[in-house]
């Protein structure tokens, strides 16, 4: 008998995050803005039922958020990075384990409660985190990932599931099947669909009974597993550790243009120094560095350039002063006089665990630069981002980010505890 899988997705998230702390949001249309405040990328049902499509930038939406007053928001990822960590602690008894899949979803491996009535089970886990969060969830059921993503977004479309949708019934698991499009199942893209729909395969139903060679002819394996995960046979269980990561980046856009290479390694020593942090966090070393910086290619009526080039890490590393100064090589051989750039970011490649890398003949002691390493992540952990930071990166930095309309930091710092009064 196959384990039971359980999807948990935060409804809303960001807005639900917003909402946690801020009760002059509830009820009336909310919007939360990309990096740079761009466009939206999180819309509560009041935003959406005024026609506030995801990606639609902010400068299209001016007229109707006068109109409507719409409460417009920064992102504050620091907050809902921390909310995430209280709605996985909610759901901590009432699951074996755990999969985090994006910062709103989870999968839950549901062994040893299989003799529960999970529905009612589910539904204690949404009161849980709602009276935890705030935060309003659906939770999808079945055999598989596939089918529990699939679940999850019938509970959340259709108010007969009260937020909590079982397929392992099979009149249920009948009916959401074949309402459900083929385009929408997880896994499925843009091309796949297209295919799919020019055989007569226009639901999940459809594409569960196609059959397996048939599948694999038209999407290779990764079609025919989906298939044999819509029939409710697992391709891969609830991964409790993470898969070790291949390549990693990191990249904004700029909150003003950077028309100076002082200005640009500003930016991309930020963004090594962040990258070297990630890479000691997960354990690996990077072989490759690509830098890269363009300009707004959303206005061609302007010059534009593109430039970027990769180095090779020899030995491979992840000190932050060597990225810094392996992102300069690239820049400087990359860069051009005369643009406005609007982006940058540095990618790395080829990344294996720090005890598995190569030794070179030469090499020095890495000793002392490894306690350099441990002392600035701990300095920036214990008194925040970029309080320890290189002279190339400097203090003021034009470029960062726009976010005039963020929220406080609710929840990570002291300084911005919200005050109650009696």
């Amino acid at each position: 008998m196959t384990t039971p899988i359980a999807l948990i997705d935060c409804n809303n998230y960001y807005v639900s995050c917003e909402r946690a702390f801020d009760a002059s949001l509830v009820g009336v249309p909310v919007i939360v803005l990309s990096n740079n405040d761009g466009c939206a990328i999180a819309r509560s049902a009041e935003a959406k039922a005024l026609g506030i499509k995801m990606g639609d930038p902010i400068h299209h939406l001016r007229d109707k958020v006068r109109q409507h007053r719409i409460r417009v928001l920064s992102s504050n990822y620091t907050l809902y990075g921390d909310m995430q960590r209280r709605v996985i602690a909610a759901c901590e008894a009432f699951a074996r384990d755990f999969e985090i899949y994006s910062i709103d979803e989870t999968f839950l491996d549901l062994a040893g409660f299989e003799d529960r009535d999970l529905v009612a089970h589910a539904h204690e886990m949404r009161d849980q985190v709602r009276q935890w969060t705030t935060i309003p969830t659906c939770v999808g059921i079945a055999e598989t990932k596939t089918l529990a993503k699939l679940a999850n977004a019938a509970a959340k479309k259709n108010p007969a599931f009260n937020g909590v949708a079982d397929l392992r019934d099979e009149g249920v698991r009948h009916d959401v099947m074949h309402a459900f499009p083929v385009a929408d199942v997880w896994g499925v893209g843009g091309a796949t669909a297209r295919k799919l729909t020019d055989l007569g395969i226009t639901t999940a139903g459809t594409l569960r009974d196609m059959p397996m060679k048939q599948a694999r002819a038209v999407g290779t394996v990764v079609l025919e597993r989906l298939v044999a995960e819509l029939r409710g046979v697992p391709s891969a269980a609830v991964e409790m550790v993470a898969p070790q990561r291949k390549g990693m980046a990191v990249t904004r856009s700029f909150g003003t243009p950077v028309t100076t290479f002082d200005g640009l390694m500003g930016a991309l020593s930020q963004y090594a120094l962040r990258a070297g942090e990630k890479l000691r966090q997960h354990g690996v070393v990077a072989a490759r560095l690509t830098a890269f910086f363009h300009t707004n290619r959303h206005k061609p009526d302007r010059p534009q350039y593109a430039g970027s080039r990769t180095v090779t890490l020899h030995p491979m590393t992840n000190d932050s002063l060597e990225l810094i100064a392996a992102a300069r090589r690239g820049a400087e051989r990359a860069w051009r006089d005369g643009y406005a750039y609007t982006k940058a970011g540095i990618m790395l490649d080829d990344l294996i665990a720090a005890d598995m890398r190569p030794r070179t003949l030469f090499e020095d002691d890495t000793g002392k630069r490894d306690r350099l390493m441990s002392a600035l992540d701990e300095i920036n952990g214990r008194f925040g981002k970029w309080t320890a930071v290189t002279t190339s990166q400097g203090f003021r930095r034009e470029w960062k980010l726009r976010s005039q309309m963020r929220s406080p930091a609710w929840t990570t710092s002291i300084a911005e505890v919200p005050t109650v009064k009696a």
